[in-house]
């Protein structure tokens, strides 16, 4: 049975109801007086509470899909399947691999199946939702993704077409079922593509947790996960290796929500060529240690470089502002990141651009984020540029036009 299936659910409530009729049944017997009888009350209750805790956590999980597999809760994560081979790469402070085979490989459809209000029918008509792993060059990480593709990928007039792309990253320690079920990435998306409100663009629906259950605040941990590396240079590799994506930066965005938010700016801000635009919804704007994350920034004289390097006021304050549009979203009453969010604008300067959402009220959760996706998508779209290289025909000497090219929307 797998984690997320309704099966174990079941199962886990018949053993908590079970666990229950138990412990009322031989309830009298252990009443009696004596060591014996009172250490099986304590089993009795404990082994009853974890019962019922465990059938709500499987319940919890299976709802919200924080780990996808009995393995990723005990942290066995999936690692790149063939070719790999260690090497050192930069400055001999992270991991290098090479990795033969495709970067791009199908998916199980165990999560996408759970998903409501995906495309279906003809591709052409409604476009396409796929499940798919994606295998890091450098870092061997294998993370699993969902990507949208709009009709227009599987047009004839498009055909040899490249398509602008934004990342959607989920929470901490949330997966991509959220990001499809509950944050409706995909299915907004569809509805302001198909209402003319915004470009044709594929959607890349991705969790940043590339090592659960440890929290790596998309950070190149010295020793640990390098999931910059990984989100700034494997992931864009990856899907310029299988789609036909924009292979500039001006095509490419990355949003998300809470610590995906977080994650969304700090690898614009800190990779300009990569993303030029960020979506960022309930965002931090410092990256800390805490339990969930470990130690991210190493020891030693370097440390306070890397902490001030992921502190996005320092960066603003202390070195030349990237040339980027950011988004950010926050509420005026319900959210605690409000005047952060506020300093945040304020501080930054040309040529960075900045816009934001500020409901009146709003809480820390779904709702009001799925509130803010349509105008942080449209207002996104209008950001990206439309790609204007195109894949190469068989025979290059033709130039007739590769199809019509929806304008650059770029104010």
């Amino acid at each position: 049975m797998g984690l997320t299936s309704e099966a174990t659910v079941y199962v886990m409530a018949a053993l908590s109801v079970v666990c229950v009729a138990l412990l009322v049944w031989l309830w009298p017997r252990l009443a009696r007086q004596g060591l014996r009888q009172v250490l099986g009350r304590l089993a009795a209750i404990g082994v009853t509470q974890v019962a019922l805790i465990a059938a709500f956590a499987c319940w919890l999980n299976s709802s919200y899909q924080f780990f996808g597999s009995w393995g990723e809760l005990f942290g066995d994560t999936e690692t790149a399947p063939v070719g790999v081979t260690q090497a050192s790469i930069g400055n001999g402070t992270g991991r290098g691999v090479a990795v033969t085979g495709k970067l791009i490989q199908p998916g199980t459809n165990e999560q996408l199946n759970r998903v409501g209000g995906l495309p279906t029918g003809p591709a052409a008509v409604n476009g396409r939702v796929e499940s798919v792993k994606v295998i890091g060059r450098r870092t061997g990480v294998v993370d699993p993704a969902f990507v949208y593709l709009p009709p227009q990928y599987f047009q004839k007039a498009y055909a040899r077409q490249r398509f602008p792309v934004i990342v959607a990253l989920s929470g901490y320690p949330g997966s991509i079922f959220n990001l499809a079920e509950h944050l409706r990435v995909s299915q907004t998306a569809g509805q302001l593509q198909k209402s003319g409100q915004m470009q044709p663009t594929i959607m890349v629906m991705i969790r940043p947790t590339i090592a659960p259950p440890r929290d790596t605040e998309c950070v190149d941990v010295p020793g640990g996960p390098l999931t910059e590396t990984f989100l700034a240079k494997d992931l864009p590799d990856a899907l310029k290796s299988a789609y036909r994506v924009g292979h500039d930066g001006s095509a490419w965005g990355v949003m998300g929500y809470s610590s995906g938010g977080s994650c969304a700016l700090q690898l614009t801000m800190r990779n300009p060529g990569v993303y030029t635009t960020a979506g960022a919804l309930s965002p931090d704007y410092k990256v800390k240690d805490d339990p969930t994350t470990g130690n991210l920034f190493g020891s030693g004289p370097s440390r306070i470089d890397r902490v001030n390097e992921h502190d996005l006021m320092w960066r603003l304050k202390h070195l030349p502002a990237p040339q980027v549009s950011v988004m950010v979203a926050e509420s005026k009453h319900g959210e605690r990141g409000y005047p952060q969010t506020l300093a945040f604008i304020k501080a930054a300067k040309a040529p960075m651009r900045v816009a934001s959402i500020q409901p009146d009220q709003g809480s820390h959760n779904f709702p009001t984020w799925v509130r803010e996706m349509p105008a942080t998508l449209k207002w996104m779209g209008q950001q990206l540029t439309f790609p204007q290289d195109v894949v190469p025909r068989h025979h290059p000497k033709k130039t007739t036009s590769p199809g019509p090219v929806p304008p650059n929307r770029r104010p």
